[in-house]
């Protein structure tokens, strides 16, 4: 992981520079999250007019990867209910003034990961991120609509405004994500297998985040994150799928449900899960076998009489920054 870089910090008493100055709030379990940090933030680290501190988020029991596979599933119930496991000190005491925080995350059961669910409750994102502008980036399998949305709450708890969202999504079919990501996260294998094709995001994908970082610079140069409009609209920022919004909040519903028992079975790594998870495991994948294709196909036949609810979904969770393209020329390389 990338250790802190750029952080000599000023307090917010200090008015004497016209330096910019940006957090980046950091967390990568595979390493993928950080190709894509690293791409959105090497334009403004280049910029000797903006300052960049990173600070790298530390679980205080570390996640491994690859992620063994009780393990993996012994996550998703406090995942699921907003119960993250306690982070290692922070370099951060909350004094620090910046003008723009840049948050990437992963998307863990449905749900912001637990290292950025846990940061974003700590006492220190209260004093630190109210009424700042910041900008979310999300790379995850393909659903991501409900985890921004509770993400959105908790930014909203602190006092901070989301001003952007960038959304980078594993280019496979839905179907065969069910596979190629688990086999990735549990047993490291990220090459396709069985002719699906590779999980994770393209080198094309993280390679194009490098626009957003150009864009977020000239928009700093020009004082544009004290306002209220999306500083990465017309970029081609995020694409939503509202069709999956039934299945993700079915998907959620059981993860609570189940997390919930899980949980009055014992804490995070008791024996006493184990069974229940195994049981769960079991249950999604006949679920996933049986239940998802015949759901998936009922949708697609469906579609056509919700096409309206589904345009005014796809436009909410575009929001702010959108799936136009027609300033992505002036910061493409």
């Amino acid at each position: 992981m990338t250790e802190p870089v750029n952080s000599s910090l000023s307090s917010p008493s200090d008015t004497s520079s016209s330096v910019k100055r940006v957090l980046v709030l950091r967390y990568s379990q595979s390493g993928q999250l950080d190709e894509v940090a690293d791409r959105i933030v090497a334009p403004l680290k280049a910029d000797p007019a903006i300052q960049v501190h990173e600070e790298v988020l530390r679980p205080r029991q570390p996640y491994p990867f690859p992620w063994p596979f009780l393990s993996f599933f012994d996550a998703f119930p406090e995942s699921a209910h907003m119960k993250p496991q306690p982070l290692a000190p922070l370099s951060l005491t909350g004094d620090e003034d910046f003008d723009l925080v840049v948050l990437p995350y992963q998307v863990w059961f449905l749900a912001p990961s637990q290292p950025v669910a846990a940061f974003l409750k700590h006492p220190v994102a209260a004093r630190l991120l109210k009424g700042k502008p910041v900008v979310t980036v999300i790379a995850c399998r393909n659903m991501w609509l409900l985890a921004q949305e509770k993400l959105k709450g908790m930014l909203d708890d602190v006092g901070a405004r989301l001003i952007d969202n960038v959304v980078l999504t594993d280019p496979g079919p839905t179907l065969a994500t069910f596979f190629t990501t688990p086999a990735w996260l549990i047993w490291g294998r990220k090459r396709g297998f069985w002719g699906m094709p590779d999980a994770g995001l393209s080198t094309g994908q993280i390679a194009g985040t490098a626009r957003f970082g150009r864009a977020l610079r000239d928009a700093l140069h020009k004082n544009l994150e004290r306002g209220t409009q999306p500083l990465l609209a017309g970029l081609g920022a995020v694409q939503a799928n509202a069709r999956l919004l039934i299945s993700e909040k079915a998907g959620t519903r059981s993860f609570y449900l189940w997390g919930k028992l899980i949980m009055a079975a014992g804490g995070p790594g008791a024996w006493q899960r184990k069974p229940l998870l195994l049981l769960y495991v079991l249950f999604l994948l006949v679920l996933i076998i049986t239940v998802v294709p015949v759901s998936l196909s009922l949708q697609a036949l469906l579609r056509p009489l919700f096409r309206g609810w589904l345009t005014r979904m796809t436009a909410k969770f575009e929001c702010p920054s959108g799936s136009a393209t027609d300033r992505t020329p002036l910061y493409d390389d």
